[in-house]
């Protein structure tokens, strides 16, 4: 174990005991043992309906950019399940090397490979973004807490910028720029690989629109699955709420510093789901089940992951 992934467990756990602590493990264990089978049942099958709909938009990402170099639908997906697999127990990011170095060995350009892998983080967490904001917008001012409105900007300006390095010239000139005074020749290489492919994305404004809409679908059916687990602990917090706070909490969870978001999610699930009147035990216990959730959705690329088949562009270079 690498010291920086060494770090991120010690903070996981230290923030994740911390909140257990403060809400009580107790009432946290009877609120858990109290969950109500069906509801927890439709949140699995929901979760399964999203990483359909997150392997097809990039899939969707892969055809708008490299449509003769494209490997069959099978390896594609057989990537993408490993990489929810793998993200599971490192940093979000560590999912997309993985995407992006598996594909690459499968008679796709690497910077193909790492820019569709880019976009479908990008346009994600736009979708967030999106999602958020709208429930900001129907609920109101009175409603929206100045930390909601702190992630959802920094959400917003991570998104407009990585949206400009995709139509603006003048953005990716100057990342060009910054790319060639790299010293490392192969990692400038795949740099300036990396900005054109991006920039190619600009002309394929209808696929990229396409792509945003499905992940905006995807974060609709996370917040219906963080909603049917508060049915199944009994939390009587709006469906309204929960699309407002939902999206920030992904936001917080995605930030690399724990892994899987364990212990920046029992953060954000406590404070802000007492805005919406949960009691900490009922959040943290929420928090629990949410991320339980994520993990079993990502099962499918362990089993994938554990069989001995592999594609047949890796099968070659053996």
């Amino acid at each position: 174990m690498t010291l920086s992934r060494a770090l991120r467990v010690a903070v996981a756990v230290a923030l994740t005991a911390f909140f257990l602590w403060r809400a009580e493990p107790a009432r946290v264990g009877a609120a858990l043992a109290g969950a109500t089978p069906a509801w927890i049942g439709l949140a699995v099958a929901l979760v399964f309906a999203d990483r359909a709909l997150m392997a097809q938009r990039w899939i969707a990402l892969l055809v708008a950019l490299a449509p003769g170099s494209r490997p069959p639908i099978g390896e594609i997906l057989r990537i993408f399940f490993i990489s929810t697999f793998v993200g599971s127990f490192m940093p979000s990011v560590a999912g997309d090397v993985y995407r992006a170095y598996s594909l690459s060995r499968l008679n796709v350009s690497g910077s193909e490979a790492a820019a569709s892998v880019f976009m479908d983080r990008v346009l994600g967490v736009l979708s967030i973004v999106i999602v958020g904001a709208l429930a900001a917008l129907a609920l109101g001012r009175d409603a929206v807490g100045s930390a909601t409105l702190i992630v959802l900007a920094a959400g917003t300006a991570a998104s407009a910028l990585a949206g400009a390095a995709v139509f603006s010239e003048r953005v990716a000139r100057t990342a060009q720029s910054v790319v060639a005074r790299v010293p490392n020749a192969r990692i400038r290489q795949l740099g300036t690989g990396l900005v054109d492919a991006v920039r190619r994305y600009a002309g394929h404004r209808d696929a990229l629109l396409a792509v945003l809409l499905t992940s905006i679908a995807v974060q609709a059916l996370r917040v219906l699955q963080a909603w049917c687990l508060g049915r199944a602990l009994g939390i009587g917090a709006p469906l309204s709420a929960y699309f407002l706070l939902i999206p920030v909490i992904l936001l917080v969870m995605l930030l690399p510093v724990t892994i899987n978001g364990l212990g920046t999610g029992q953060m954000a699930f406590e404070a802000l789901f007492a805005r919406a009147g949960v009691a900490a035990p009922e959040a943290f216990a929420l928090s629990v089940l949410f991320i339980a959730l994520g993990l079993v959705g990502n099962l499918p690329g362990g089993l994938l992951y554990a069989s001995p088949t592999r594609p047949s562009a890796e099968r070659g270079t053996r």
